[in-house]
């Protein structure tokens, strides 16, 4: 019979292993790109063999998933903190990308890719977009609430147009890296957000 001790003690390195996997792969992605990072070099990086890196992982696929994930909650802990205004910590995460080229590379072409219900990212590109736009959302309508914005706009759909904004803005700075993205999204929520005519 298994010493239950023992066992738990396997999982936790097993969970300790993967989280270091995550962050490594996530400097290799960062500095070299989706292309730079082939699996190989991702497992020369944290001293694993390639079928040893993919023992923690289904697939490419899933490990390249995992690593958007681990870069989100870093992104979460470190610019979108308990009590940060959405405007500021969506400017906060936009700069970084700019200085995170293969991980916005990677965020794009798996986005695309995502788009087939088979695809190992299907599931998470979904539940966050959902959270990201339930957090927009709710900013405008606290702002809506102030009289910041129209009565009659949509939270929800102020919300899909950010994010489409955002998105949209990392394929342009991937063609033209001189653009701006933090400063453009700025423009946008200072467009969406004009003093409702009706709040006097």
């Amino acid at each position: 019979m298994p010493d239950p001790q023992r066992t738990r003690g396997s999982y936790a390195k097993g969970i300790a292993k993967r989280e270091e996997i995550l962050e490594r792969a996530l400097e290799v992605v960062a500095r070299e790109g989706m292309r730079g990072a082939s699996v190989r070099e991702l497992a020369d990086a944290v001293g694993l063999s390639q079928a040893g890196l993919l023992h923690y992982f289904d697939s490419k696929e899933e490990l390249f998933t995992e690593i958007l994930r681990k870069r989100d909650e870093i992104d979460l802990a470190e610019r979108l903190g308990a009590g940060t205004d959405v405007q500021e910590g969506l400017h906060r995460v936009v700069r970084h990308n700019s200085e995170v080229p293969g991980v916005v590379a990677l965020f794009s072409r798996l986005s695309v890719d995502a788009a087939d219900p088979q695809h190992p990212a299907h599931a998470f590109f979904l539940e966050r977009g959902e959270r990201l736009r339930a957090s927009i959302a709710a900013s405008f309508r606290r702002r809506q609430e102030a009289g910041e914005i129209p009565a009659a706009a949509d939270p929800e759909v102020l919300a899909r147009i950010v994010q489409a904004a955002a998105d949209g803005l990392q394929l342009q700075w991937m063609l033209d890296p001189d653009l701006d993205m933090a400063d453009t999204l700025d423009a946008l929520f200072v467009a969406l957000t004009r003093p409702s005519e009706d709040a006097s």
